[in-house]
């Protein structure tokens, strides 16, 4: 879909539905297309979903960071059964994204 552009006959929306695969993604290839996707969307949507737009965009950015930094999400740790380097650890403890995960810093 992403290869042969097919989501774009989708309302902007709807596009956001099918980037988020990539953007939950633990390689960064992947986090790099959902970022340069956002981008994209962001310039050619309509004014009225720009607000909407930047917010995901901020999403995509802030999850990319975290891949380019550890090559994993480290609030999914506990649940996959993998375990936290010292950085991680510290990462989460200060505080770090989780996006909503409250259980991540009970695991350390």
């Amino acid at each position: 879909m992403i290869e042969k552009s097919l989501f774009q006959v989708l309302h902007p929306v709807e596009q956001v539905f099918v980037f988020l695969p990539f953007e939950h993604s633990e390689t960064l290839s992947d986090q790099a297309l959902s970022v340069q996707q956002y981008e994209t969307l962001l310039q050619q949507a309509p004014q009225s979903y720009r607000s909407f737009l930047e917010n995901a965009l901020d999403y995509a950015r802030r999850h990319h960071s975290i891949i380019e930094r550890f090559g994993r999400f480290p609030h999914r740790n506990a649940a996959l059964g993998r375990e936290s380097t010292e950085e991680e650890k510290s990462f989460l403890a200060a505080g770090g994204d989780t996006f909503s995960v409250e259980s991540a810093t009970s695991s350390i």
